[in-house]
Order: C-alpha cells, then sequence, then structure tokens
C-alpha cells in the first residue's frame, strides 16, 4: 500500500472515489488505471453522438460513493447522513433499495440514451446509476466482487484493534488524586520544590556575583511569595501595570506590600536564574536551551504524570511573546503577538489540560534542515500515550506515513488537514475544476480515508482521517459538511482555548531574557494545569460560579504568600498592609494554638485510654481471684 513512487502509491492503495456535487449530482467512476476521475455521463454522451454506444469503463473495488443531497434517499443505509431523527428500520431500507436497483436494473441501456440528452451541467446521475452504464451483467459481477472486497475487509476489521474505544477513566490520575489536599497542593504537584531548589541555587549564585556581600541569601519561602506576588498580579489584570503603582502607598494593592518591597521584588526580577553562568557555555554549545533546560525537563516530565487525556487530544503550536534578542526567535503573523518563542503543544481537546510541550530551537547546531519535523513533532509529543484515541492537527503536521506509524505503533488514529502538496494525494481531489459549492470527494484505503471537501467556489480542503474508515457521511445542513470535518472543528481548538485562558491572566511581565520569558509561561501553563485538577477533583468547589478560575488563581497567589508574612519581623508603613500582616499573624497563630489544643487533646485522650485499659485489667484480675 502506498510504496514506491507517489502515484504508484496511491494507485495501489485507493480502493473507492466518491464525489458530491451540490448542483448536478454527477456520477463518477474511475476511468482507465491512472486513477483518474471522470464522469460517466459525460463518457457515454459522447460516444453516443459518435454512435460507437456508451464505453464500458473498466471494473474497480469499490463503487463511487455519491454525496449529493439531492439523491441522499437513494443512497445505501451505510452511507446516509445522520441527522439525529429515526425513520424506518435497516431491513426495510435494504429491502426498498434492492427493489430500486432491480427496477433501474431493468432499464438497461434506456438509461443511458436518455442521460445522453442531458447536457455536462445538468446531470442527474446517482450512484446506483453506474450499473446501468456497465450493464446487467457487469453489474451482477461488481456486486460479487464487492461481496468478497467486503468480506475481506470485515475480516480484516475484526483483526485490527478496534479504534472508537473510550479510554478509561480520562481525568486526574490516581497519583495526582491521592496527593490534592487543597489548592496549593495541587500547584505543588507542577512546580515541585525540586524546581524551586534548582532555581533557588541558581538565583543565589547570581547575586553573589553581581551584588557579593551585599546579597541576601534567598530561599523556597521567599521565592514562592514572589511566584505568589506574579499571579496576583495577572488576577488583578496588572501585568503591563508598572511596579510602583503596585507598591503605591495609597492606590496600590495591601498584599503586595504586605508580602516584601518592591527593593526585594527588583532585586529577585534582575538575578532571578535557572542554571549557572560559568558552565552555561559548554552545555549552550549542544543544546540552545541550556539556560533554563533543567527547570523544564524538570517540569515537562510532571505533566503527563498527573493527567489521563480523554478520547481526543490536540496537537499545535503555541507562541510566548517576546521581542529580545534571542537566536531562535519565530515570527509568526498568524498569532496575535507575532514575535516570540515557539513551543509545541499536545493537550487535552476537551480541558485543555497541557499534556506534554517541545520548546522550538531552530535548526540543529549542525545547520542542516530537518526533514519530516511535524512527523517527529507529533511523535515525539505522543510519547508515552497510547490508544484508543485520536490525534487532531494541522496540516504541518498531518501525513500519510505519521498516521500509519501512530495506528500501527500507539494505536493512535489521526484526524487533520493536508497539505496538497503531499505527493500521496490523488489528483482527483486536488482538481476544483467544475465541482459544485459544498461538494465532496472522498478516497478510501482500508485505514485511511481521505476527503477533499469544497467550501467556496474554486477552492477546497484535504483531510485524511484513520478514524473514520469508510465513512463518507455528510452532515443535514446546507453546508453539508462531512462527518471527518465536522470531527476536526469540534476538536482542533485545544491548544487555542489553552492559549486564550492562559492569556487572560496572565503573569508575565516585560523583559529581555527568553529564559525568564519561558518562566512565566511556565508558571502560567502551571496554574492553568492545577485548575483543571482541583475542579475535577472537587466538581463541587464553586459550582455554578462564573469567575472560578480567578478565585482558584487569587486563592493560589494568596496561599504562596502567607508563609513569607508570616515570618515578616517588621510591621509595613501603610495602614493597610500593615493590618493585612496583623491578620495574617493572627490566624497563623490562631491555627497553631488550634494544633497544639487537638495535639494536647489527642495525647490526654490516649493517656486516658492506657490508664482506663490498666485499671480495667487489674480489676479482672482482681476478680478472677
Amino acid at each position: 500500500m502506498f510504496a514506491g513512487s507517489a502515484a504508484a502509491r496511491v494507485r495501489a492503495g485507493i480502493h473507492g472515489l466518491g464525489n458530491r456535487d451540490a448542483a448536478a449530482g454527477s456520477g463518477v467512476g474511475l476511468l482507465g488505471q491512472t486513477g483518474r476521475l471522470g464522469l460517466a455521463s459525460d463518457r457515454a454522451a459522447q460516444e453516443e453522438r459518435r454512435g460507437k454506444g456508451p464505453e464500458t469503463p473498466p471494473r474497480i473495488a469499490l463503487p463511487a460513493i455519491e454525496a449529493n443531497p439531492q439523491v441522499r434517499r437513494n443512497r445505501p443505509p451505510e452511507h446516509r447522513h445522520w441527522a439525529g431523527r429515526r425513520g424506518p428500520s435497516d431491513e426495510d431500507d435494504r429491502d426498498k433499495h434492492d427493489a430500486a436497483d432491480g427496477e433501474k436494473d431493468c432499464r438497461g441501456e434506456k438509461d443511458c440514451r436518455d442521460a445522453s440528452d442531458h447536457d455536462a451541467g445538468e446531470e442527474d446521475y446517482d450512484v446506483a446509476d453506474n450499473r446501468d452504464e456497465l450493464g446487467q451483467e457487469q453489474a451482477q459481477e461488481r456486486e460479487g466482487e464487492q461481496d468478497q472486497e467486503q468480506d475481506q475487509e470485515q475480516d480484516q476489521d475484526q483483526a485490527r484493534p478496534q479504534m472508537r474505544l473510550t479510554p478509561r477513566e480520562p481525568g486526574p490520575t490516581e497519583y495526582a488524586a491521592t496527593r490534592v489536599r487543597d489548592i496549593l497542593s495541587t500547584f505543588d504537584l507542577l512546580v515541585t520544590r525540586r524546581i524551586l531548589e534548582i532555581v533557588v541555587t541558581a538565583t543565589n549564585l547570581e547575586g553573589l556575583r553581581k551584588c557579593g556581600k551585599d546579597w541576601k541569601t534567598t530561599d523556597v519561602t521567599e521565592l514562592r511569595g514572589y511566584l505568589g506576588l506574579l499571579l496576583l498580579a495577572g488576577v488583578y489584570r496588572s501585568r503591563n501595570e508598572a511596579l510602583e503603582s503596585l507598591w503605591h502607598e495609597e492606590s496600590g494593592r495591601a498584599i503586595f506590600r504586605g508580602t516584601m518591597s518592591l527593593k526585594r521584588f527588583h532585586a529577585l526580577s534582575r538575578v532571578l536564574r535557572f542554571d549557572d553562568r560559568e558552565t552555561r557555555g559548554a552545555r549552550r554549545a549542544s543544546d540552545k536551551l541550556a539556560a533554563i533546560r533543567e527547570v523544564w525537563d524538570a517540569w515537562v516530565r510532571r505533566l503527563p504524570r498527573l493527567y489521563n487525556p480523554g478520547s481526543d487530544v490536540t496537537v499545535d503550536e503555541q507562541l510566548v511573546p517576546f521581542r529580545g534578542r534571542c537566536s531562535f526567535r519565530q515570527y509568526m503573523p498568524s498569532k496575535p503577538a507575532r514575535y516570540g518563542l515557539k513551543s509545541w503543544v499536545a493537550c487535552d481537546a476537551g480541558s485543555s489540560y497541557a499534556w506534554n510541550m517541545q520548546v522550538y530551537t531552530g535548526k540543529s547546531v549542525s545547520g542542516e534542515p530537518e526533514r519530516n519535523q511535524g512527523a517527529r513533532v507529533v511523535m515525539d509529543l505522543t510519547e508515552g500515550l497510547r490508544g484508543p484515541r485520536n490525534v487532531t492537527c494541522d496540516n504541518f503536521f498531518t501525513s500519510y506515513e505519521l498516521a500509519r506509524r501512530l495506528l500501527h505503533d500507539r494505536r493512535l488514529t489521526v484526524v487533520g488537514t493536508m497539505r496538497k502538496n503531499k505527493p500521496e494525494l490523488p489528483r482527483v481531489l486536488l482538481d476544483t475544476k467544475g465541482r459544485a459549492v459544498f461538494s465532496s470527494r472522498f478516497a478510501f484505503t482500508p485505514t485511511v480515508t481521505l476527503v477533499s471537501y469544497v467550501p467556496k467556489r474554486n477552492r477546497n480542503v484535504v483531510l485524511l482521517s484513520t478514524l473514520h474508515t469508510g465513512d463518507a457521511r455528510v452532515s443535514a445542513s446546507t453546508a453539508a459538511k462531512p462527518d471527518i470535518i465536522l470531527h476536526y472543528n469540534s476538536t482542533r481548538g485545544g491548544v487555542d482555548n489553552l492559549d486564550k485562558l492562559v492569556g487572560t491572566y496572565s503573569c508575565r511581565r516585560k523583559t529581555a531574557r527568553w529564559p525568564l520569558a519561558l518562566f512565566h509561561n511556565i508558571l502560567d501553563v502551571s496554574a492553568y494545569n492545577a485548575f483543571v485538577l482541583w475542579r475535577e477533583l472537587r466538581p463541587e468547589w464553586l459550582r455554578g460560579k462564573l469567575n472560578r478560575r480567578r478565585a482558584f488563581l487569587e486563592q493560589l497567589g494568596r496561599a504562596l504568600v502567607t508563609p513569607l508574612i508570616e515570618r515578616r519581623s517588621r510591621l509595613p508603613r501603610t495602614q493597610a498592609s500593615s493590618a493585612l500582616v496583623k491578620a495574617v499573624a493572627a490566624r497563623s497563630c490562631a491555627g497553631v494554638r488550634r494544633a497544639r489544643q487537638d495535639q494536647r487533646g489527642d495525647e490526654e485522650e490516649g493517656r486516658r485510654r492506657r490508664c482506663g485499659g490498666g485499671r480495667k485489667r487489674h480489676g479482672g484480675g482482681g476478680g478472677r481471684k
């Protein structure tokens, strides 16, 4: 299948081709052995005018599939569109269809002569009318061959694993469910203490290198407070607001002054690092992401461990806004930011949970361009993901070879658009001349379905699917979109939705250092993934509220800064910030007293039980004496 040259691969694998024409309803057949698609009615009319009679086209493996809405009533039940309403039983439909076929077969060549009187633009042939053109005997031979082909395909379908099953237990993993106690613990599963320790160590090294003895060593508690302030600035939509206004005595937020001083926040932002700068040169020779590689790898390894994607996974690209100096900065005019750091993302199509990510660092160190990059990216992002699941991607990634590898190696199906320069596409699917708007043509192999859909005049879109094998259904709407396109439209927006949600309350600040911009994106994605985990593990939390995510981020930010506020030795100068620190300290003291009382009560209860048990044993012994 699809071996050798491009044309040979297509001709060896295509089992059937279908054409849908909304205006004319023209019948379609495969003519010749070169895979060309022609109109049988045109050929019959030409031969009739020459006095030769209609020329019989060669037999094909499967009949052409007509997708014309004007003739849907004549389509076999397995190829009818789905409209959401129940009709007669399948047996009645088959009986009616067989009876109609018998009447058409009896007409013989009369229909062909009648059809030759029509103009090319007014043909109203149906798929079933192809039998009239071939004659009754050839139709019977084709029916026998079709039965054999169907039997072979049924045997292959039984041998192949079923791909439409729903994966087991999509959502948070058992590892995540057993470790989520509150909102802060959910975030800690993603931004772990090990990651924070890496950042603290690198930041202290840079601080000592820049400030010398004047540098005040930071720790994990202070770093968590710093991250909490970043998240709170995103919640308050203040990412583009000057820091001085956030710390302002009158118009600023009390929690910012109550957590740390503005001078300290500036100092941490200036020296925040993720590796040792002295050893970076040797590592950067082979890794362009050396400045943040250790943090990035440790964080990415956490993503798939906490969540099981559902039945559909979306693979697409994400652009982190950045206009500073970077050797792999990308320009993408279709994105709102246009300039930034590009990363590949695989996320759940339903919840937009980021399941795996990979930063694009441009060409390799050797400078040689990468071949089949889209297929390589999808294979990397779906590493460890097993079917039955479907992967939806755009035309940068989709290819026949990728679909074959995913289906064979990982039991993953693919639905995606295809670029028209792919060698495996037959020319009949690319041709738009004479095709009506909202028309569809299908091509099938035992495992792959191709569809060419015309949304506008002289324009078409081609999609590949290994999920809809042998499926030529179209919707009942005016646009008559195939089922493949409807599925693609419903699952393609997972990464785009993630970008939109992350950008709503983003914590990123303006910076000229690309590792810091990438770290801000790590915080944004971690906060959103933590929200997805918390929402699915605690569905009753703020049920029915429209601002659940904003409330989650605000509680998360306050939980991160609370330990740093509690250990403050001096009160802020402003009244509001001072009252905030006192209130946090009071709640902390009350919590400590309550914990001590509970501990003391447990100790007394244990002592009472031990003493009561001893007296009971002693009294019981005296009674026996």
